[in-house]
């Protein structure tokens, strides 16, 4: 197998076509990875979630990375990390941006009932708010496993 770099272009296709990823964040020198369901736009990841210790971590240190593969087999993948800071879509200069948000979130089936249910359940409060954020991308890089011809 190869290990390549792959263009921007192929980064972003990679991100249209994936709508779940590893969030990493990190709180005094702990880092934290998590799945999540995410929506790319140029220049922006959306994400959906509720208060937790990731949403916590977040708030208190911006700075977070995103990985997200697409693996066919062993030797044949792509990977795409993203490093950005996070941005709440709560005050009221967002409210477009939140509804334009769930709009592409709702596109993967059911991206809300389950994490959402959940944390319903464990804290048994309805009232649970969600939080949608988004990933302002800093950077983004990518590698392709290429199997060797046999």
């Amino acid at each position: 197998m190869r290990i390549v770099e792959i263009s921007h272009d192929e980064c972003t296709h990679l991100l249209n076509r994936v709508s779940i990823g590893r969030l990493a964040s990190s709180l005094d020198n702990q880092p934290y990875v998590v799945p999540v369901c995410f929506a790319y736009e140029p220049n922006y990841l959306y994400v959906f979630s509720t208060v937790g210790k990731k949403i916590e971590s977040m708030r208190q240190n911006p700075k977070v990375c995103m990985q997200v593969d697409d693996i066919a087999s062993p030797s044949n993948w792509m990977s795409v990390v993203v490093e950005g800071n996070y941005r709440e879509l709560q005050e009221a200069q967002y409210s477009a941006e939140k509804e334009r948000a769930k709009e592409r979130l709702s596109r993967s089936s059911e991206w809300w009932v389950a994490p959402l249910a959940q944390r319903r359940e464990h804290t048994s409060d309805i009232l649970i708010e969600p939080v949608f954020f988004r990933i302002d991308i800093q950077s983004m890089s990518g590698l392709r496993g290429i199997p060797e011809a046999e």
